[in-house]
């Protein structure tokens, strides 16, 4: 089944972010090379493609999992989260309906 896992990011975690995000994005190309992988990407601060120094509010990544907790627990391994980036995650599951 499909989960989107919605991160929260803590204030002032750019730094951490930025120097975790070789290691969080090696997991989820191994992601998509296994196929599971439907989209990720983060929410940037500001109305931007690139919001510079102003950072990022969180991020959010659609995937197929084998259960919620198999969900929980990949996202509680990610790089990100083991740098004390975001200040919440929630995992829920999740229906494609469009695109087709």
């Amino acid at each position: 089944m499909l989960y989107a896992i919605i991160c929260e990011e803590l204030p002032g975690a750019l730094e951490r972010r930025l120097a975790n995000r070789p290691a969080h994005l090696a997991r989820l190309k191994a992601l998509q090379s296994e196929g599971r992988l439907i989209l990720a990407g983060p929410h940037p601060m500001l109305d931007s493609e690139d919001p510079g120094k102003a950072g990022f509010d969180g991020s959010l990544i659609v995937a197929e999992f084998a259960s919620r907790e198999a969900a929980i627990a990949w996202a509680a391994e990610d790089p990100y989260a083991q740098a004390n980036v975001f200040s919440k995650v929630t995992v829920k599951p999740f229906r494609k309906v469009f695109p087709t």
